[in-house]
C-alpha cells in the first residue's frame, strides 16, 4: 500500500518495508551536497558571505543553534505551499520560553522570493550573534540576555527557488516574487486598515486589536500567511522588521491610504512619532541611506531622511506591517535594502557591512518606552488587561504572565491600566530624552465591588531609574478621562444638609496633604 503523500514518514514511524515514500525529501535538501567547510586556518566564527540554498540555509541555522545551545534554538513556524519548513532561529537567555518582562522581536526576510538580500542578512546575523556571544562581546551578551530575538530568513522559500533558478544578475523584476500559489504574500494579509479608518470616525470605538473579518477566509489565504498569523498569536511580539529589496528606504505604517482613491497620501498611525523614531533608528546609522548624493539608489528619499510613510510612497492593502500594528501589540517597519533584488555574491559582504549596525540598533529600540506587570491585589497576573496612553488611540494588552511593553518616544504621558471586573488605575509617566532602557511601571488593579463602580486609590510603586511615576489621585487630574459612572473614590457626597462645614475650604486647599478622613462626608 502506498504511503499517503501528505504524511511525514519520520513522524509516523513508518519503515522502508512499509513502502513509505516521502516526496518532500528532495525539497528539504536531503539530496543536496553539503555546504563546503570554511578554508583551513580560519576560526569557527568565520561567516561565508555567499548565497544559501534552502538546504544550506537549514544546515547553517541548525549548526549555529548547536554551537550556541545555551542561547539559540531552531524551530519551524509552519510550512510553505510546496511543503518547505519556514525555519526560524531564536536567540534568548532561555531559548524556547517567554521570560517575564523580556520583550520579543522578529525579523522577517524574503517575503518576496526574488528579494534575497534580507534572507542572506538574517543568516549572517544569526551566525554573528552566536559567535560574538561566545567571544564575550558585552553588547551582544547584554542584548541576548535581555531580549528574545526571532529570525525568519525566508518567509517565501518556494518563490526563492524560482528566483534562484535564474540566478543573481539574471533574475527578472518579478520572477519568484509570489509564492507557489502565485500570491503576493505582502498583499495577502487581512485588510484591517480600512476597518481602522471606519472605526476612527466613530467616537469611543476601539481601533486596535481589530479581529480578522470572517469573509477574509473565503478568499485564497497562503499557508505562509497563516503561519505568520499563528506565530503572532502565540508569541507576544513587540517589534518587527520586514526586509525587502528594490529601493533604499525605510517605510512605516500605514501602507494603505486613508482615501482609497489616492495612490499616494500621507496616512499616519496614532503612533506616528514612535514609528518615525523606529525608522530613523535604522536609517540614521546606515552609511548608504545617509549618503548625500541624490544620484545613488534611493536618492529620491534623501530629503526625507531615507524614511517615508508607506501610503505616502504608494498605497496598497493586505500588507504585513499594517496587520501587525492593527491586530496585535507589534510595531513593524519595512526596510528596502537596495535597488538590486538579487545581488551578486561579491556584493553580499558590503551589504552586510552596511546593515549590521542598523539591524542591531533597531533591535535595541525594543527597550524604549515603558514596561511592567499588571496584577490583581493578590499579586496574580491579569491577562489581556489593556494599557492605554492618553492622546494615543492605540492600546496594548498584557501577555499571559501579565507583562506588557509600550513603545513610546520621550515625553510625559498619562498611562492607564484596566481590565474587566477591576478598577481602572492611572499614572503619570515621564520618559527622559536620553533614556534608552524601558522604565518599569507596574499596576495593581483592585476588584470592583457589587455596588456602583468606583476608582480605588492606586497602589504606588517605584519606577525604574529614569522613569518618573506619579499617582494621579487629584480630582482635577482624573476628571477629563473619567466616564460618568467611574469616579475617583476621593469624591464623596456632601453632607445631608447640602452645605459644607466652615473648615472645608481650608483643608481642601492643602492638595495631596489634605486629611481625607475629615473630608469623607
Amino acid at each position: 500500500m502506498a504511503w499517503p503523500y501528505f504524511l511525514d514518514c519520520a513522524r509516523y514511524f513508518a519503515s522502508e518495508e512499509d513502502g513509505c515514500f516521502d516526496p518532500l525529501e528532495l525539497l528539504r535538501g536531503g539530496l543536496e551536497p553539503e555546504e563546503p567547510p570554511p578554508p583551513s586556518g580560519l576560526p569557527a566564527t568565520f561567516i561565508r558571505f555567499a548565497h544559501h540554498s534552502y538546504a544550506q540555509m537549514g544546515r547553517v541555522l541548525k549548526r549555529t543553534a548547536t554551537r550556541c545551545p545555551q542561547v539559540a534554538r531552531t524551530y519551524s513556524i509552519g510550512r510553505s505551499f510546496e511543503g518547505r519548513d519556514l525555519l526560524a532561529i531564536e536567540f534568548s537567555s532561555r531559548p524556547g520560553q517567554h521570560e517575564l518582562l523580556e520583550p520579543e522581536v522578529k525579523l522577517v526576510g524574503n517575503i518576496h522570493g526574488n528579494e534575497v538580500a534580507g534572507r542572506e542578512l538574517l543568516i549572517y546575523l544569526a551566525q554573528y550573534l552566536c559567535s560574538e556571544y561566545l567571544q564575550g562581546h558585552a553588547r551582544i551578551q547584554r542584548l541576548l540576555n535581555t531580549t528574545r530575538i526571532h529570525l525568519l530568513p525566508s518567509m517565501n522559500p518556494d518563490g526563492y527557488e524560482v528566483a534562484a533558478a535564474e540566478g543573481a544578475g539574471y533574475n527578472g523584476w518579478t520572477s519568484g516574487r509570489q509564492n507557489a500559489q502565485n500570491l503576493d504574500l505582502n498583499r495577502n494579509f487581512p485588510d484591517l486598515t480600512s476597518e481602522f479608518y471606519r472605526l476612527a470616525a466613530v467616537r469611543g470605538a476601539r481601533a486596535d486589536h481589530i479581529p480578522i473579518p470572517q469573509d477574509y477566509w473565503w478568499g485564497k489565504v497562503a499557508p505562509e500567511t497563516k503561519a505568520i498569523m499563528k506565530w503572532m498569536r502565540t508569541t507576544p511580539f513587540v517589534l518587527s522588521a520586514s526586509l525587502h529589496g528594490g529601493d533604499l528606504v525605510v517605510s512605516y505604517p500605514f501602507d494603505y491610504s486613508k482615501n482609497p482613491l489616492e495612490s499616494k497620501m500621507f496616512s499616519p498611525t496614532p503612533d506616528e512619532k514612535m514609528f518615525k523614531l523606529l525608522a530613523r533608528a535604522y536609517a540614521d546609522v546606515h552609511p548608504m541611506m545617509m549618503d548625500r548624493s541624490e544620484n545613488r539608489c534611493g536618492g529620491n528619499f534623501l530629503k526625507r531622511g531615507s524614511i517615508i510613510n508607506g501610503a505616502d510612497w504608494y498605497s496598497f492593502t493586505g500588507g504585513m506591517s499594517d496587520f501587525n500594528y492593527l491586530h496585535s501589540n507589534c510595531f513593524e517597519i519595512t526596510v528596502e535594502l537596495g535597488c538590486v533584488k538579487f545581488p551578486p555574491e561579491e556584493a553580499l559582504y558590503g551589504l552586510w557591512q552596511h546593515n549590521k549596525e542598523p539591524l542591531l540598533n533597531f533591535v535595541e529600540m525594543v527597550h524604549r518606552g515603558i514596561k511592567g506587570v499588571v496584577m490583581d491585589k493578590f499579586g496574580k497576573p491579569v491577562k489581556n488587561a489593556r494599557v492605554l496612553v492618553k492622546g494615543i488611540r492605540h492600546d496594548v494588552t498584557t501577555a499571559p504572565d501579565g507583562d506588557y511593553w509600550r513603545l513610546l518616544p520621550p515625553g510625559s504621558y498619562i498611562v492607564t491600566a484596566q481590565a474587566p471586573g477591576h478598577s481602572r488605575v492611572m499614572k503619570r509617566v515621564t520618559i527622559p530624552l536620553r533614556m534608552k532602557r524601558a522604565g518599569r511601571v507596574d499596576f495593581i488593579l483592585q476588584p470592583l465591588g457589587p455596588g456602583p463602580k468606583k476608582f480605588l486609590p492606586a497602589f504606588r510603586r517605584t519606577a525604574s531609574p529614569g522613569a518618573r511615576e506619579v499617582r494621579l489621585d487629584r480630582e482635577r487630574d482624573l476628571q477629563p478621562d473619567l466616564e460618568p459612572d467611574l469616579e475617583p473614590a476621593v469624591r464623596r457626597l456632601p453632607s445631608a444638609g447640602g452645605s459644607k462645614p466652615w473648615w472645608w475650604s481650608y483643608f481642601t486647599s492643602l492638595g495631596p496633604h489634605r486629611p481625607r478622613w475629615l473630608l469623607k462626608y
